[in-house]
């Protein structure tokens, strides 16, 4: 079956960067038939849209709150996408969900949760002040 498996999170101070990766298996996994995206989930709050990207990667779309500090990125020969993390703030700390969708464009994420055929497990990220 299909996984996805995010990597990368950690303790970083204020200002620091974090680069985080979610990689998807099997190798045979058709992983540019997907728009991919990040959400993330702080301790008591709603899950939150982060970023998507385009299944070739022309295009992204960003959350507000993470705009001009955030980066997606996506390599289809690694079957891997990944969030670039700049100038981050404690209010970033959260659990971080990598999630694909073989049906919505980048530009109309967020899907609802359940419309996301896949979600990995998840990665920690925590900025100290």
């Amino acid at each position: 079956q299909v996984q996805l498996v995010e990597s990368g999170g950690g303790l970083v101070q204020a200002g620091g960067s974090l680069r985080l990766s979610c990689a998807a298996s099997p190798r045979t996994f058709t992983f540019n038939a997907y728009t991919m995206g990040w959400f993330r989930q702080a301790p008591g709050k709603e899950l939150e849209f982060v970023t998507a990207i385009s299944r070739i990667g022309g295009n992204t779309n960003y959350a507000d709150s993470v705009k001009g500090r955030f980066t997606i990125s996506r390599d289809n020969a690694k079957n891997t996408v990944y969030l670039q993390m700049n100038s981050l703030k404690p209010e970033d700390t959260a659990v971080y969900y990598c999630a694909a969708s073989h049906s919505y464009g980048s530009s109309s994420w967020p899907p609802r949760a359940s419309e996301l055929n896949y979600w990995g497990q998840g990665t920690q990220v925590t900025v100290s002040s």
